[in-house]
């Protein structure tokens, strides 16, 4: 357990907080703005990244002396416990529905293996899996974790995902497969049971150890929130349908920021390999292809979208995105290729740099030597907190209704309410109707 001493708990692990956000493509900082915390932030820009790899056909980069080509399909999962705010991520989710009307992509976590993998095949080995819920995956994937395990490392290096019956034997050639998962800590873990396992280097895995302020867990989104990402949906698929229709493009960094990323990793990480050992060498490794990755959504995401000023609002940017279709165009160099700006390559680099200290962390968490829990809440606090968010005259729906938005029963509501008419906090009106004693 020594290895560990020198880690530093500490260690800043936000990444929006790092980031230049005017430097981001306009068609995701409008959705961005939506977040309410940085810890939010890092979670929604990563899941937005991850959504917008799955709508990208035709793309591809290549990596290492052989040359594979690699897809701009990313697989992340956000560990945290259930207070932390993982709802925001469903915006990613309804960042792709416009491409999933138009041409069946989002495959439901909530699925068996055979199921799955028939409608990975049915979509040309095209899929993206989005689940906030992380207790329907484990239940649902217990009976499979090994087939998932495989599938999903193998998806993530677009290698053939087989499966063989009696009767039958189908293959997917080429997977690309993007996933955006969110759970806690022991649904991270049977997905990934340990850090020898291969797939936890090819699985993007971010901690969240803030606690989302209550007062902000009942905030509804407002209109300019709903018409930002249907804006930001409906300009993805405009992107969707060029890549769809167009010849298979090559992204590619310059010989400049491909050393500069070798040399970077070689250099930078040294130290914490030895403190984790070399089990977390290949973490290092693989955020190569990651970062690549990244910078590809990042430039293709900003080839169709026109460049606005820093100072300029969100809102703005959102509506004139909406109303200019003309901005929506790959550019021309991508019929031979598309480049990485120097902007792109500082963006993905700083993000990979602090995903390395979030996988770090989670290296931590499998071995045990962590963990992630959730503030204990008395159900005093509970008891007063329910009582503060029901109307000053109530009825028996009413209080039911609010207390299972809480996850609490409608047996302990019952009790609790008996017990503020004990204590004179609610007084009895008529049956079935209360009211609140100041």
């Amino acid at each position: 357990m020594n290895k560990y001493q020198n880690l530093n708990p500490e260690t800043d692990l936000h990444i929006c907080s790092h980031l230049d956000e005017a430097a981001l493509p306009a068609i995701i900082r409008p959705v961005l703005s939506l977040a309410q915390s940085e810890s939010e932030k890092d979670m929604l820009l990563m899941s937005l990244l991850t959504a917008s790899g799955a709508c990208m056909p035709n793309l591809y980069c290549r990596y290492g002396i052989a040359a594979k080509r690699y897809y701009p399909n990313l697989q992340l999962f956000i560990v945290g416990s259930a207070a932390c705010g993982k709802g925001i991520t469903n915006l990613a989710l309804d960042l792709v529905q416009r491409v999933h009307q138009a041409m069946p992509l989002v495959i439901p976590g909530d699925a068996t293996y055979p199921a799955f993998y028939r409608t990975l095949a049915q979509q040309n080995g095209r899929g993206y899996i989005h689940e906030s819920e992380g207790s329907v995956i484990t239940d649902i994937w217990r009976s499979s974790t090994a087939n998932y395990n495989t599938a999903l490392r193998k998806a993530a290096e677009h290698e053939p995902i087989s499966r063989a019956r009696c009767k039958d034997h189908s293959v997917i050639e080429n997977p690309q497969l993007s996933m955006v998962l969110t759970g806690t800590l022991s649904q991270y873990r049977a997905l990934v049971p340990s850090v020898e396992n291969g797939y936890f280097s090819r699985l993007l895995t971010l901690i969240v150890q803030d606690i989302k302020p209550f007062s902000e867990r009942y905030v509804q989104p407002g209109e300019s929130s709903r018409q930002a990402i249907q804006t930001a949906s409906e300009q993805l698929y405009r992107l969707y349908e060029q890549l769809f229709f167009s010849h298979p493009i090559e992204f590619r960094l310059t010989p400049d920021q491909r050393t500069r990323l070798g040399h970077h990793l070689e250099t930078a990480y040294p130290t914490l390999i030895s403190i984790l050992g070399e089990d977390f060498h290949s973490v290092v490794l693989r955020m190569a292809v990651h970062i690549e990755r990244i910078a590809m959504i990042l430039t293709v995401l900003r080839s169709c979208s026109p460049r606005y000023s820093a100072e300029q609002e969100p809102s703005s940017i959102s509506s004139e995105l909406d109303s200019d279709t003309s901005s929506f165009s790959i550019a021309p160099e991508s019929h031979s290729g598309l480049v990485c700006s120097d902007e792109d390559y500082a963006t993905a680099e700083l993000i990979g740099n602090k995903l390395i200290l979030h996988m770090a962390q989670a290296y931590q968490l499998i071995q045990g030597t962590e963990k992630i829990e959730a503030p204990k809440v008395k159900p005093l606090d509970q008891k007063a907190i329910l009582l503060s968010l029901l109307p000053a005259e109530f009825e028996s729906k009413t209080l039911v209704a609010e207390a299972q938005s809480q996850g609490i029963s409608p047996r302990t509501s019952a009790r609790w309410n008996e017990e503020w008419m004990a204590h004179g906090l609610v007084q009895k009106i008529r049956y079935g109707v209360y009211k609140k004693i100041a």
